[in-house]
């Protein structure tokens, strides 16, 4: 009879990292958003409500995938695939949702759901796969490298066709990250490098889409322009200039009040900052920190490839969202919309990300280490 394999326990401090920040993000989203539910719901509590469901959604998500043995998604991996890409679609279908010039939402009645957010963790498990099952291959460009830049190439193409650069600079940069970490020639990473920037530099330029090119130049000096192209950086800095070390308190932000715009999405780190503080926003850092060296700890020590990059996959799209919001947030980089990972308002962003960390963590329970 065989001996029953004893389960070991998922990483802990991803688990508590994690929920921490879901609990800060809906303490702040309740605080950022009460101006807007007053004026638009004639209801404070409304975002308050929305966000618990999704993160009790989400919670459940994290709970099933931690116990839902990873390996499994290997085999799924390409009808997960296309349901995220059929998802994506439906944004030019009759459902598709049109929100501030943008057509990023799909309508089923009853709820919104933005499949960018599914596109995004249906690539990396389908990438993670493809690259598991080549890795004798990533090497040679046509057999190996081509049809892997393929998936890239059709997942990037449907954000972007959303009018959503941010996002598809962020799954273009996981995806790279992956077929990085799976072995692909540090020549053809220099390539791709050129042609992203390339494609970068005709995205911001683009006659059709001159809003992006006033956001660079904007951040060069947002303060030159401080009533129009530089009013969302100004207006932030002002937010983090005023939260001292200490903060202002809880539920006290003044740039809330219609100063800054969605300060319960794009511009939540700005919000902490104000009212939580320079130690309120370096907690938040500091939780971030903690989740994805846990994560990185966990693709490193992990035996099975998939598991690798699948974890690889994970991390380095939480890790390059979080820092292009915060990025944002402090004017360090041009203005752009992108959600803060676990803590911006967002039903599909949260159980998306809650069902990833729940990936994490069932990997983390085939690492051969410690997990406290």
């Amino acid at each position: 009879m065989a001996k029953k394999v004893k389960k070991r326990a998922p990483d802990f401090t991803l688990l508590l990292s994690t929920l921490l920040l879901v609990i800060i993000g809906i303490i702040m989203v309740f605080s950022s958003s009460w101006p807007e539910g007053i004026k638009t719901f004639n209801n404070g509590y409304y975002f308050l409500k929305k966000q618990l469901f999704a993160a009790g959604l989400g919670f459940v998500a994290l709970l099933f995938f931690m116990n839902f043995d990873y390996r499994r998604l290997k085999k799924m991996s390409w009808f997960i695939y296309i349901i995220s890409i059929l998802s994506g679609l439906l944004i030019f279908t009759p459902l598709g949702d049109t929100k501030k010039g943008a057509r990023r939402w799909v309508n089923l009645g009853f709820t919104t759901f933005m499949p960018s957010d599914i596109i995004k963790l249906g690539s990396i498990i389908f990438l993670a796969a493809y690259l598991s099952n080549k890795k004798e291959k990533i090497k040679n460009f046509t057999k190996g490298l081509l049809p892997a830049l393929v998936i890239v190439g059709i997942s990037c193409g449907i954000i972007y066709s959303q009018k959503d650069l941010s996002t598809t600079i962020t799954l273009a940069g996981t995806l790279i990250s992956m077929l990085f970490v799976a072995g692909m020639k540090i020549s053809h990473m220099f390539f791709l490098m050129i042609i992203a920037g390339l494609g970068l530099f005709k995205a911001i330029t683009d006659e059709e889409h001159k809003y992006r090119m006033k956001r660079v130049t904007s951040f060069l000096d947002p303060f030159a322009d401080k009533i129009d192209t530089g009013w969302q950086a100004v207006q932030s800095l002002y937010a983090l200039g005023s939260g001292g070390l200490f903060g202002l308190g809880l539920g006290k932000s003044r740039q809330k009040f219609f100063y800054i715009p969605e300060p319960y999405n794009d511009f939540i780190f700005a919000i902490i900052g104000e009212e939580l503080g320079f130690l309120g926003a370096l907690t938040v850092i500091i939780l971030f920190f903690l989740l994805i060296w846990r994560g990185v700890r966990i693709a490193l020590n992990i035996e099975d490839l998939f598991g690798c990059l699948l974890a690889t996959g994970i991390v380095a799209l939480i890790t390059i969202q979080s820092l292009i919001h915060i990025g944002v947030v402090t004017s360090c980089i041009p203005p752009t919309g992108i959600p803060l990972p676990f803590v911006s308002y967002g039903g599909t962003s949260l159980i998306l990300y809650m069902s990833a960390i729940g990936i994490l963590l069932n990997i983390s329970r085939h690492v051969p280490i410690d997990r406290s």
